[in-house]
């Protein structure tokens, strides 16, 4: 009887723990990622697409338990393959269909200009003065720019893909030094269903 109790317990707390942690990926996200390699690049969605336009201006959510998935590895090696396709500065899983809070975003701040995985980002800090970054521009808006309303500086932290957390200061907003901080911002924008189109300045 004490070792059918046992068991019990065993299996209730096994299945408590298993509602606490929440599959990283949905089966629908898991068929998106996985329909290539990690050298096939993604479709970027447009704006001008209506069904685009919807995921594009969906909130994400966060991604959990996300140590050693390789649905994530792969999601990660296709957002980078897109990236190098497109040649652009930074991507955002929602751009690729992928409703999670992680982007790419190349850290111009560094020897090398190394591409960085931010995922679960957050900005934590930031001025209260803005300034206005001149030529945005966007993969999912092909031949549109504009100047944007952005800070000259943001406090942020994310993980990377190892689980590892980071929380640093970037700085940067000029074409002609590094623009580091607003492409963090551009993307992070991304995540919240926001377009640099809606950030213009006057």
């Amino acid at each position: 009887m004490k070792k059918l109790l046992l068991l019990l317990c065993t299996v209730m707390g096994a299945m408590l723990l298993s509602c606490k942690r929440p599959a990283v990926f949905s089966g629908e996200e898991k068929a998106l990622i996985c329909r290539g390699t990690a050298q096939t690049p993604f479709r970027v969605l447009k704006i001008t697409n209506t069904q685009d336009a919807i995921i594009l201006r969906t909130p994400c959510s966060d991604i959990e338990n996300f140590a050693n998935d390789s649905t994530l590895a792969l999601l990660i090696a296709r957002l980078k393959t897109t990236l190098a396709a497109e040649n652009g500065v930074g991507i955002a899983a929602p751009q690729a269909g992928v409703l999670r809070n992680i982007f790419l975003f190349m850290r111009l701040d560094l020897p090398g200009e190394p591409v960085v995985v931010a995922i679960n980002p957050r900005i934590t800090s930031h001025p209260d003065t803005t300034v206005c970054f001149v030529r945005d521009g966007c993969l999912s808006i092909p031949g549109v720019g504009g100047n944007s309303i952005r800070y000259p500086w943001v406090e942020v932290e994310y993980y990377n893909e190892k689980g590892e957390l980071f929380r640093e200061r970037l700085e940067g907003y000029s074409r002609q030094d590094t623009f580091t901080a607003v492409i963090f911002q551009h993307e992070y924008d991304h995540t919240r269903g926001i377009l640099f189109i809606d950030k213009l300045c006057r």
